[in-house]
């Protein structure tokens, strides 16, 4: 009579992204009390001080993420874009996207991913689960797939994000959309929890918008929203154990479970517009005096920037009114730098540093990308408007993103140079 040998039941994978978390403030918040299921996974466990993507912005590190690569790679360099040949701006989108997703891989491998709220996914497309688009989505119906389950989104009062437009006009209704928007992602959450998975991913990301709004409410001890902040990361907490709780039941462990940010935030003690200064060093002009989009560069321009801190040279057969020929390319992006590293603020040092495309991307798709990337020192939120005469001002945005100071926890340690591109590869490992 045969033996028939049983099969060990697959292991799942479960991540929690929390966008724009900073690793400095998780192990703070951790520390005091008031994450206290967080502390638990650090003693546990490790939490790495991790580099976002250069920009430091959600559109490109987590699309890092999802793929395992690179702009270079995967063709996404912003949440903006140079029509190709033109100064005309598009806004990119998943279906932009060069590279295998995590969700790809592992679908070919036959396994179910649910993907809910992953920034970077509009419109949805097709995967082997289910997915349902975060930020920058606009059109719930183009948001989910199989469309099957947008009925049922739509009955539990799905909020695909915050309105920040909304909260800019009128600050006192922050509170308000992050209580809506999170409780109807907690729905979606339990709802489809219950759906056949291997891989569930479950992406927060009202934190970031609290971030940029009231990120003085987490600094100031007596600021009036201070204990509402930290009432907040309660509630983060208490969502983080109920998934870690749950997916135990299931007889997994935290071997299997992940936590992550997408860039780190900090407060901004002064916004920085690129473009005057590029203007006021003379590397750009306009054909008006109030130019209303880049099309109105005159051909004067040698460089000019993109949202937030992308610095393109005006090169020949790249863009229409081209100055720039590429023999020259090396020497200027190197003045640039060189200059910008010499900015101050009040005796500040403005500019961290300045990297050249080619010491941070690569890939088929890198010359379709800035010639600089620059990243500031903490509090100096770089700008790419065209509108702005002066290089230094404030507006209602009270954080800022960071650089390397996201997170990512895991059981296992996996040293102190992490990347957010280096966790796909890590995370599919685990699948056994």
């Amino acid at each position: 009579m045969a033996i028939i040998k049983k099969q060990k039941p697959r292991k799942k994978i479960c991540v929690v992204g929390l966008d724009g978390v900073p690793y400095s403030m998780l192990l703070e918040l951790a520390r005091s009390g008031v994450m206290s299921t967080v502390a638990r996974l650090l003693d546990i466990g490790h939490l790495h001080r991790m580099k976002a993507s250069l920009p430091e912005i959600s559109a490109v590190s987590w699309t890092n993420f999802m793929t395992g690569t690179n702009p270079g790679s995967h063709g996404i360099f912003g949440f903006t874009d140079f029509k190709p040949g033109t100064y005309d701006i598009r806004l990119p989108n998943f279906l932009d996207v060069k590279a295998e997703t995590i969700w790809d891989r592992l679908g070919s491998r036959g396994l179910k991913s649910i993907v809910i709220n992953q920034p970077s996914t509009y419109p949805a497309r097709r995967i082997n689960g289910v997915m349902v688009s975060g930020f920058v989505a606009v059109d719930l119906s183009r948001s989910v797939f199989p469309q099957s389950y947008f009925t049922a989104l739509e009955q539990m009062g799905y909020q695909i994000d915050v309105d920040s437009g909304k909260v800019a006009d009128n600050p006192s209704i922050l509170w308000q959309e992050i209580s809506k928007t999170m409780a109807s992602h907690q729905k979606a959450l339990n709802y489809f929890w219950e759906q056949d998975w291997d891989y569930f991913q479950f992406v927060i990301t009202c934190t970031d918008r609290l971030h940029h709004f009231l990120w003085s409410a987490y600094e100031d001890k007596d600021h009036p929203y201070h204990q509402a902040f930290l009432d907040f990361y309660q509630q983060i907490d208490r969502i983080i154990a109920k998934v870690l709780n749950t997916f135990k039941k299931m007889n997994e462990s935290e071997e299997n479970f992940f936590l992550l940010s997408d860039h780190g935030f900090t407060g901004i003690v002064q916004e920085v517009y690129l473009n005057a200064w590029l203007a006021q060093n003379g590397y750009l002009s306009f054909s008006s005096p109030e130019p209303r989009t880049l099309n109105d560069i005159s051909n004067r321009t040698v460089a000019f920037a993109l949202d937030p801190n992308r610095i393109y040279l005006n090169l020949k057969k790249k863009f229409p009114r081209g100055r720039v020929d590429r023999s020259d390319r090396k020497e200027l992006k190197q003045e640039i730098a060189e200059k910008l590293l010499k900015l101050e603020y009040e005796g500040r040092k403005v500019i961290r540093h300045v990297f050249k495309s080619e010491e941070i991307y690569d890939g088929k798709y890198t010359s379709r990308g800035p010639d600089l990337v620059v990243v500031s020192e903490p509090g100096f939120d770089l700008k790419g408007s065209i509108r702005k005469k002066e290089v230094f001002g404030r507006s209602y945005l009270q954080g800022m993103h960071t650089w390397d100071d996201a997170f990512f926890w895991s059981m296992e340690e996996h040293g102190p140079d992490l990347a957010i591109e280096d966790l796909a590869e890590l995370i599919i490992k685990k699948v056994k």
